[in-house]
């Protein structure tokens, strides 16, 4: 069996990392195509992950990124068919599920983010779930496509971040300056110019230099950032590197942030996080509600001074390193593991 996975972003390198080397262990074709996007090619370096780059991310809204695709089908199409793959693993994007079907291969597709716009989201379904085979949502995701080609999977993070795939280690962290027994928080700075962030909106300057502030009194920071920097932030960037950041998250006291993925993975890994950007109220992501309202987990906010609140909360009085662990506990029995849900659905698709 052959198998060609599609990253896009460094998040797509968690998710399919284990898939992947499991794939390749038991002998099988296994390759990746790759973006040049924020840290996604130096991630694939890291884990020894051989890849082929087809495209980087370019400045220039909607535009740039059709061309980006069209460019990146062609040569999509080019390396597919001289690898032949029978199965294509990728997000939801048009030239994986084109060339997919162009070149007879089957799909198995993952998809967690919601697009808000609603004539953005009918014209990206309308140029890919036509062509998908497969597609793994968590709950309450509505997608266009026929029940028997719609798989819910819960949450995706679990691919690396359940205790079969990842174990923390607390040694690592030290040969990075990190002392993991004293108290820090992980603060996580998202860009907001991706397609799918169209009207929404992260942390302010102002949110954020009092939440560095505060945090600073209190522990060590660490920061990490899709956007620049400012300079009087700068003493506080991550020292330790992107494939050790489930580590640092895993001992942290807290995380704060406004993204979307890495406040999951802070949950999943039983370390309190407050999310606060503009996209939380009605019609938020299921997988933040239920963190929030199953597990206890996760908290969710629009108002950055109801943010600060939570934080100084869950600071000045915290719960004891069981408690949270306790949480995370439950939270793993109930969910499935995702890297094996999804080399089920390889083998499945290849012997279709």
């Amino acid at each position: 069996m052959r198998v060609l996975f599609d990253v896009n972003h460094p998040a797509q390198v968690h998710l399919f990392k284990n898939a992947y080397w499991e794939l390749e262990a038991d002998g099988h074709g296994v390759h990746v195509t790759s973006r040049e996007k924020e840290i996604t090619t130096d991630l694939l370096d890291q884990y020894g992950i051989d890849h082929t780059p087809l495209t980087a991310e370019r400045d220039g809204g909607a535009p740039a990124l059709a061309a980006e695709w069209a460019k990146r089908e062609a040569k999509m199409f080019s390396l597919a068919r001289s690898f032949d793959p029978d199965v294509i693993v990728s997000r939801l994007n048009p030239p994986a599920v084109h060339v997919s079907r162009m070149t007879g291969s089957r799909n198995v597709i993952f998809k967690d983010t919601i697009l808000r716009s609603r004539a953005i989201r009918a014209l990206y379904h309308g140029a890919t779930c036509p062509f998908v085979d497969k597609i793994c949502t968590p709950p309450g995701f509505d997608v266009p496509v026929p029940a028997r080609k719609h798989d819910i999977v819960g949450f995706q993070e679990l691919s690396y971040l359940h205790p079969d795939w990842f174990e923390p280690d607390a040694d690592v962290l030290r040969e990075y300056g990190v002392e993991p027994d004293d108290p820090f928080f992980v603060l996580r700075f998202a860009g907001w110019d991706a397609y799918h962030d169209v009207g929404s909106q992260g942390l302010s300057p102002e949110g954020k230099r009092e939440l560095v502030e505060y945090l600073a009194e209190r522990g060590d920071v660490y920061i990490t950032s899709e956007e620049e920097l400012p300079p009087e932030f700068e003493e506080y960037r991550i020292s330790v590197p992107a494939h050790r950041i489930h580590d640092l998250l895993y001992h942290a006291d807290l995380y704060v942030g406004d993204s979307q993925t890495m406040p999951t993975e802070a949950a999943l890994l039983g370390t309190p996080a407050i999310r606060a950007n503009s996209v939380v109220g009605d019609g938020d992501m299921n997988n933040f509600v239920e963190l929030e309202e199953e597990y206890g987990l996760l908290f969710s906010y629009a108002d950055e001074d109801a943010a600060m609140r939570k934080i100084s909360e869950i600071v000045e009085n915290p719960e004891s390193d069981g408690a949270w662990e306790e949480r995370r506990r439950r939270l793993v029995e109930d969910k499935p593991d995702v890297t094996n849900t999804m080399l089920d659905l390889v083998y499945d698709a290849a012997h279709r």
